[in-house]
C-alpha cells in the first residue's frame, strides 16, 4: 500500500507556459468544432438536446486531454534563477557606503 502512495506522490502535477498555451488551445478548439457540428445535427432533427449531448461529449473529451499534465505539456520548462546568498549582498552593501 505504501508503494502506491508513493508512486501518487511521485506523479508530476505541473505544467509549464507552452503546455497551457496548447491546451488551451486545444480546449478551445474541440469546443467549437463539437458546438458547431451540435448545432448542425440538432438544427437537422430539429432536436435541441442533440446539440446538448454532443456539447456535452466534447467537453468531457476536451477536460480528459487537457486537464490531466500529460507529457506534450511538460516540454518546455521553466528554467529558475539560483537564489541569491543573502550573507555575501549584505557585506557587498557594506562596503559600497
Amino acid at each position: 500500500m505504501s508503494g502506491l502512495i508513493k508512486k501518487i506522490k511521485d506523479l508530476p502535477v505541473h505544467m509549464d507556459f507552452d503546455g497551457q498555451k496548447k491546451a488551451e488551445r486545444i480546449f478551445q478548439t474541440i469546443l467549437f468544432v463539437f458546438a458547431g457540428t451540435g448545432l448542425l445535427i440538432g438544427y437537422y432533427f430539429q432536436q435541441f438536446s442533440y446539440t446538448v449531448y454532443i456539447l456535452g461529449a466534447g467537453f468531457l473529451l476536451s477536460c480528459l486531454l487537457t486537464l490531466p499534465p500529460w507529457p506534450m505539456f511538460r516540454r518546455k520548462p521553466l528554467q529558475w534563477q539560483k537564489p541569491r546568498d543573502e550573507s555575501q549582498d549584505s557585506t557587498k552593501a557594506k562596503k559600497k557606503k
